[in-house]
């Protein structure tokens, strides 16, 4: 997929081989709070508040847990405030580093993740100094065993700029406020999405032909990713289908 990077089926894989399933549950009721408070509890109303929803039902966060989340956003529970943040930085090879996280304690965060990247070969920039090389766009998963066609054809009545395989899925792409009717559009249709969500995209990509360099960059994404208060990490490196599934296994 054009402008996508491999990085996020990498990253997709690894969280639902490896990770502790109470991470991800984390991750997703804190996504769900901060949308809450933002914009409301009628996910109606609130996009993305309906997306973080999604994300979690595609978890297998429990209904319960996430109506309690939005109420905790909402104020009508007791819960900890999470200010959204975002870093920027490079990692091997001038690999462009953007990270997304949710914290209550800025400055331990920026600690943190500043130590991260030094730890693993990268380094933290200014903001602004990377940003400028990714966009917001929604991207929707669909399982490759739906024709291609078909998707393509209900994709792009809902609103979809482009549909391409990555190995694993068809990965529909579309603008942020078309990302609900791209999602109902192939619900309507009998197909249904293995996972929504909004993601930073880079509009260009960094080729890493070295694979010892390949494989630090990779470190250095898992290792952010693995933090408890970074709900996504995205770069802009290109790197070969065989060095990812090297670095999988």
């Amino acid at each position: 997929m054009s402008g996508h990077s491999k990085w996020a089926t990498t990253k997709y894989r690894k969280g639902a081989q490896d990770k502790a399933r109470a991470k991800i549950f984390a991750k997703c009721i804190r996504l769900v709070e901060v949308a809450a408070r933002e914009g409301g509890g009628d996910m109606d109303a609130n996009a993305t508040l309906r997306t973080a929803y999604q994300k979690a039902r595609s978890a297998s966060v429990p209904l319960d847990t996430i109506e309690k989340a939005i109420k905790r956003g909402t104020g009508e529970l007791e819960g900890v405030r999470y200010e959204a943040i975002n870093y920027e930085g490079y990692g091997p090879a001038g690999v462009a580093v953007m990270v997304e996280t949710l914290s209550d304690n800025r400055n331990r965060t920026g600690s943190e993740v500043r130590n991260l990247f030094n730890r693993n070969g990268g380094n933290m920039a200014e903001p602004g100094a990377v940003s400028w090389q990714f966009e917001r766009k929604g991207i929707v998963s669909v399982a490759l065993s739906h024709d291609e066609d078909k998707v393509m054809e209900i994709a792009l009545e809902g609103g979809a700029e482009n549909l391409a395989s990555n190995g694993e899925f068809w990965i529909v792409t579309c603008a942020p406020a078309d990302l609900d009717s791209v999602r109902h559009a192939l619900d309507e249709a009998g197909i249904a999405p293995e996972s929504v969500d909004l993601s930073l995209e880079p509009t260009s990509l960094i080729a890493v032909p070295d694979e010892g360099d390949a494989k630090r960059v990779l470190r250095l994404l898992e290792a952010i990713d693995d933090h408890d208060d970074v709900q996504a990490v995205h770069a802009n490196a290109d790197i070969a289908d065989e060095v990812l599934a090297a670095f999988e296994g």
